[in-house]
């Protein structure tokens, strides 16, 4: 199980669910090139790029091939890792995913980070300041026209692996009309609504994420049928 962090975070964010995770699957967390501890490239990575930097870690490390988590950017990277390794995932969770085609500005990705900040943890604010720090604005507002820039929905046409898309009600980022529609259209797509979630669900919420995680993620891998098509309930 590899946890995926989103735009100018680092690993550290991603500790309460992997806490709740890792008596059930072995869990991984690492920090993207240019973020938190990992080396800081002169100039940002794209999504592409990001992508295949976590493939060479995987190598790396000898992880052959895994289940993967992401969170909003995060999200961007696997969806690329899928299409452009695809033998290195055996299946994905899409938490909170980037962008939504009909609203990429970037200043509507700014407005949507003040808008759910008071249905996080409040302690979330602390790491997301000292993570931004060690990346620099620079590397962020890069990284960020990136992945405005980046067609997920296009690209997700392309996954054969069995996805969950994982939304919070009060996930005011990302639009829940992208989120059920980019489940519909993946090929083995599913999604799951968390009452009362805003965008860090993997922070904020650990226990309603791991309680709709580990069903997906501890079932065995089936091909492709019928009953593979999009699926929405809720996480009390």
């Amino acid at each position: 199980m590899i946890l995926v962090h989103g735009l100018g975070m680092s690993s550290r964010y991603m500790i309460p669910l992997a806490e709740h995770l890792a008596p059930h699957l072995r869990v991984y967390a690492p920090d993207l090139p240019g973020f938190g501890l990992s080396d800081k490239p002169p100039q940002a990575l794209t999504v592409r790029q990001l992508a295949d930097a976590l493939a060479a870690w995987m190598h790396k490390v000898g992880v052959r091939r895994a289940a993967f988590v992401g969170n909003s950017l995060g999200c961007e990277v696997l969806v690329e890792l899928a299409v452009v390794h695809p033998q290195l995932v055996d299946r994905l969770v899409l938490q909170g995913p980037t962008p939504d085609p009909e609203v990429r500005g970037i200043a509507r990705q700014v407005v949507g980070f003040f808008l759910i900040a008071p249905f996080e943890r409040w302690s979330l604010a602390w790491v997301a300041l000292t993570d931004y720090a060690r990346s620099g604005i620079r590397r962020y507002l890069q990284t960020l026209r990136s992945m405005v820039d980046n067609p997920i929905a296009d690209k997700a046409l392309r996954i054969p692996q069995p996805t969950l898309v994982v939304w919070g009600t009060r996930d005011y980022i990302v639009p829940y009309a992208f989120v059920t529609s980019l489940a519909a259209s993946l090929p083995r797509g599913r999604l799951a609504v968390i009452p009362g979630a805003a965008h860090g669900i993997n922070y904020s919420h650990p226990e309603a994420f791991t309680a709709a995680l580990l069903p997906f993620l501890l079932a065995p891998q089936e091909k492709p049928s019928a009953e593979d098509l999009s699926v929405e309930f809720d996480v009390d």
